[in-house]
């Protein structure tokens, strides 16, 4: 019996887009670090991925560039989308919820344990 040798690619395609076999990281999220110049060791312990998947994903991206990021900047802008659609239809709602007196009563409590929390912060310096 002769051994096969599989070859599994670390960037695979998914219903959610470019990703990496095994996780549920799109190379959408990484292109957010690359765009930043974060370097490859950030994006491997933000994402927890190997050497290897770093690795193979950067050089994915590299390779593929311009595919890739013509696919980001679709995802971008589908998700400014449906961000503005989703302020726009909850605005009335959030500023309703602004004006009642239960919103008040908690701001109030909560500024107060702010109050009371950089008050402890300024006695333990």
């Amino acid at each position: 019996m002769s051994e096969t040798a599989y070859f599994r690619p670390t960037v695979v395609r998914t219903d959610r887009g470019l990703s990496i076999a095994g996780t549920r990281t799109t190379l959408y999220q990484i292109m957010d670090y690359v765009k930043e110049n974060e370097p490859p060791e950030v994006i491997r312990d933000h994402f927890r991925l190997t050497i290897k998947q770093t690795a193979d994903v950067m050089d994915y991206i590299r390779t593929h560039y311009d595919e890739v990021e013509e696919e980001y900047r679709k995802i971008v802008r589908k998700a400014d989308e449906i961000r503005q659609y989703w302020s726009e239809r909850n605005r009335e709602r959030f500023t309703e919820i602004s004006r009642s007196p239960e919103h008040k009563e908690i701001r109030t409590r909560l500024d107060e344990w702010k109050a009371k929390l950089r008050e402890n912060d300024n006695h333990t310096d």
